[in-house]
């Protein structure tokens, strides 16, 4: 039984959702559960791990507020996947100041191998020397260029990204499917910047122009760096929200 399994190993001051949550989270990582799919219901759980239902609920409860379950009425508990709306603009903060908020379209301009910078190597956790592919894309919003952003990723955790014949708007979507990489969370840091030369030819701005940087780490289920992202945002007609709840 669950109960039984964590105090065994040392964990019984631990509340007993958290315990059943960090065990559904395991089938998450280990493949067992994919993206889009239905999982057994409360019942079938509770039976699974010897625990009651209403413990197996506040478990699922925790997961749906970390985004990485869905609940459909009269459907079921669903895996998250990536390309819902909800986790998307779970990861994404712009938006207009009038007007419905949208999800940015994107342009890539480059992707290279490089080796790690001193704090790329800090933020993403790797070696010395350690190989990394950089993204550069532009991110339009209604048509119009507001983002220029620099993604960096470990070239041996995303082993063949180089050979793809393109990347794609929604790459929280092909980190899962081609790696198997759920992005679970994010920290960000925010600070005003200013256009550069390049910055200014992409956003169609002068040189100066104030801009919003975002520097945001983002982490897989198990808390592990995977992306570092740098988006330096035009903000003219645009700002960005967060709820603190």
């Amino acid at each position: 039984m669950m109960a039984q399994t964590a105090r065994s190993a040392g964990f019984a001051y631990r509340p007993l959702y958290a315990q059943v949550r960090e065990s559904l989270v395991r089938r998450l990582i280990e493949g067992s559960w994919q993206p889009g799919q239905l999982i057994p219901s409360e019942v079938d759980l509770a039976r699974e791990l010897g625990v009651s239902q209403g413990t197996i609920r506040k478990a699922l409860d925790v997961m749906t507020a970390e985004k990485l379950l869905i609940r459909r009425q009269g459907r079921g508990t669903f895996v998250a996947a990536p390309e819902e709306s909800r986790i998307l603009f779970q990861f994404f903060r712009l938006v207009p100041d009038q007007g419905e908020p949208t999800f940015p379209e994107s342009r890539v301009l480059r992707v290279d191998r490089d080796v790690a910078t001193a704090a790329e190597r800090a933020d993403l956790e790797l070696s010395e020397a350690a190989p990394v592919i950089r993204i550069e894309r532009v991110r339009t919003l209604a048509g119009r260029p507001a983002i220029v952003e620099t993604i960096t990723l470990s070239a041996e955790r995303f082993a063949g990204f180089e050979a793809l014949p393109g990347v794609p708007n929604n790459v929280y979507r092909l980190y899962s499917e081609r790696w198997g990489i759920t992005i679970a969370g994010a920290s960000e840091k925010l600070k005003a910047g200013a256009a550069t030369p390049a910055d200014a030819g992409e956003l169609s701005c002068a040189p100066g122009t104030p801009l919003l940087e975002i520097h945001r780490v983002a982490h897989d289920l198990e808390d592990r760096p995977v992306e570092l992202r740098v988006s330096r945002c035009l903000t003219a007609t645009l700002h960005y929200s967060s709820d603190l709840r």
